[in-house]
């Protein structure tokens, strides 16, 4: 019968021929440390019965959740529970010091599992304390633990790399500001930044700590734990009470105003301005609390603890939902309140449709523009007197073409020539509120606004499909809904529209820029605002 140090050199001995002094000094490590080791370390032979379960043999973890149009993103064989990320900034131009520690649950027995990393040196890496192999592979961080992880066990992975800012704003990732840095790393940038799960699918929570020069402000996902103080720099720390996809994660470090207000139900909410524009943007600002209100009426109580604006001193050429802290772009902040205060509502419709309830697939992106336009347009029209109908009728007459260019609202062609951003096509914007409308039309108004504070209750904090949403059509309506939505979600030509036999499909040219064409190309511009404005959303 093999002892417990015979099993531990079996375990050894199958890495150490591929592998590095470092590790075979640590394998020598466990094994003298096996020979002083309890009894549970290795189970003895008498211990097994013939009744016990088999035991999975350890393989490695997919390289990728298999998504459709980003195959590489996220990784299989774990799911991660939460980020513990620490970030030392010196100045916008420099690398960061970073260490990220991520906890994860093994979904399968592993002896080798992916992260996604890019754009930064590995210094050290360990698993469950233990230093481990690792190899870089492209975008892939391909790491071999010293101990194979058993289907159901922990994994604590902690990485000692650079986070280097120094980069193509256009790829996402950190976004340099003025004064500062912030992050952008839909949809595909956050492990340009820290190693992670790359996915929406994988959401954890999330704690950052952050030391800089004590005169910055450093804001970031979630709500202040701490803010000490050595010497000449503080370190800030933030956590997050629900779980986060990985491309919502935001740092802002800058000379910034926070700017502290109450929201409805006593929600706390922070916005984090440049200090010279502090003064100029109250007034919009103070719009806030009275659209959460009013997305409230609409479709139930906003789900995190807190939220804000985040102006950043940046032209990126969108704006962007980051749980609990949108990221806009400073002179969009600035444009006239008709433009922007849609735009503001956009981004705040995120938080239930993308944030709170994220897509379990990057097919499914209709499912967050789709509604965040919805809502855009349906203020547009309560507040700012846009015709509503006027609007619909142009989008669905531009509607061919934008599927024509870039595929149904629920198939989106594969970034091509647009890059890797590519998928942020009008056909998932304007394409989206127009299922909607749709669907709203063939149900009525009582039975859509049911759907949808169903759907964001049902999924709250969690991930959810098209299929998902079909599904809860058909049961909140009372009639199958199945051929019509996916008539609508994955045809290529548009079907007619319920009650408006008068409307025609047929538009070759350009929509105009309200009915949801992107106002610049090439980088993840979204739709113009109502108006036609220059504004744009994510």
């Amino acid at each position: 019968m093999p002892t417990r140090i015979d099993s531990v050199r079996v375990i050894a001995a199958r890495l150490l021929p591929s592998r590095g002094a470092s590790v075979r000094r640590t394998a020598a490590a466990v094994i003298a440390l096996a020979a002083f080791a309890p009894a549970a370390f290795v189970p003895a032979a008498s211990a097994v019965t013939a009744t016990a379960p088999p035991v999975e043999v350890p393989g490695p973890g997919a390289a990728g959740v298999g998504d459709r149009l980003y195959p590489q993103l996220g990784n299989g064989g774990y799911d991660v529970r939460s980020y513990d990320i620490s970030l030392d900034y010196r100045d916008k131009d420099r690398p960061l010091d970073a260490v990220t520690r991520i906890s994860a649950t093994a979904t399968r027995a592993l002896n080798r599992f992916n992260l996604d990393f890019a754009r930064g040196e590995v210094r050290d890496l360990r698993v469950n304390g233990l230093p481990a192999a690792f190899r870089r592979e492209g975008e892939e961080l391909e790491i071999s633990p010293v101990l194979p992880i058993a289907k159901d066990g922990t994994i604590r992975i902690e990485v000692h790399h650079t986070s280097d800012p120094a980069v193509d704003v256009r790829q996402g990732g950190w976004l340099p500001t003025g004064d500062g840095l912030a992050m952008a790393n839909q949809a595909d940038a956050a492990h340009r930044v820290f190693p992670c799960s790359d996915h929406p699918s994988d959401k954890a929570v999330f704690t950052f700590h952050v030391t800089a020069p004590r005169a910055l402000t450093v804001v970031a996902n979630g709500t202040r734990r701490d803010h000490a103080f050595v010497g000449d720099r503080a370190t800030w720390t933030y956590r997050t009470a629900h779980p986060m996809a990985t491309e919502l994660a935001q740092v802002s470090i800058g000379d910034s105003a926070v700017v502290r207000r109450t929201g409805p139900h006593g929600l706390e909410l922070r916005d984090v301005v440049p200090k010279k524009d502090a003064a100029a943007l109250e007034p919009r600002l103070a719009m806030t609390p009275g659209q959460i209100a009013w997305m409230e009426r609409r479709v139930g109580r906003f789900p995190f603890e807190t939220y804000g604006v985040l102006s950043a001193d940046a032209t990126t050429g969108f704006e962007l939902e980051t749980q609990t802290l949108s990221l806009f772009e400073r002179q969009v902040m600035l444009m006239r309140e008709e433009v922007v205060a849609p735009l503001m509502v956009h981004e705040l419709a995120h938080q239930w449709f993308g944030d709170s309830v994220s897509p379990a697939d990057w097919s499914d992106l209709w499912l967050n523009e789709g509604h965040a336009t919805w809502y855009e347009w349906t203020y547009a029209a309560d507040k700012e007197g846009v015709d509503l109908t006027a609007l619909l009728r142009a989008a669905y007459a531009a509607d061919p073409k934008l599927r024509r260019q870039g595929g149904p609202p629920a198939a989106p062609l594969a970034p091509g020539a647009d890059g890797k951003l590519g998928i942020f096509r009008g056909n998932v914007y304007s394409g989206g509120a127009l299922v909607l409308y749709a669907l709203r039309q063939r149900i009525g108004v009582a039975a859509f606004e049911k759907l949808e504070r169903a759907w964001v209750a049902d999924h709250r904090d969690g991930t959810a499909s098209t299929a998902d949403f079909i599904a809860l059509a058909s049961k909140v309506s009372g009639s199958d809904q199945k051929a019509f939505l996916r008539d609508w979600l994955y045809g290529t030509d548009t079907p007619p529209m319920p009650g408006h036999q008068d409307w025609t499909a047929d538009s070759g040219d350009a929509p105009p820029a309200a009915a949801g064409q992107p106002p610049r190309s090439g980088h993840r511009s979204a739709p113009a605002g109502p108006a036609g404005s220059e504004g744009k959303s994510e």
